[in-house]
């Protein structure tokens, strides 16, 4: 079946990144980092919660916190690169011609 919408796409390219929503998931890969390497920010006792010194907790707090970073970060750039889907016709004919390469 033809489709005008994408028939005169070339579908071996892919459209180009939102390299602002790149940025934005960079930023949230580089803030467990830098939270972690900034050790003055944590290095003390005070405040305790249930008995534990703040420089465990808050290491142990961000266990959590870089997997929700490196989860939005990966949502973020699912979403800045898009996907174009393959036509079915063109995959099929792709495949062919791997089968008679394999063959050879």
């Amino acid at each position: 079946m033809v489709n005008p919408d994408t028939d005169h796409v070339d579908h071996d390219t892919t459209p180009p990144a939102n390299k602002g929503m790149l940025v934005v998931a960079g930023v949230l890969l580089a803030l467990p980092m830098i939270a972690l390497a900034w050790v003055g920010s944590y290095a003390r006792i005070e405040p305790k919660l249930a008995g534990f010194p703040f420089f465990i907790w808050y290491q142990f707090l961000w266990v959590f916190l870089c997997s929700a970073c490196t989860y939005g970060a990966y949502q973020i750039v699912v979403k800045a690169r898009p996907h174009r889907p393959m036509r079915p016709h063109h995959f099929r004919r792709h495949r062919h011609e791997q089968s008679e390469e394999a063959g050879r």
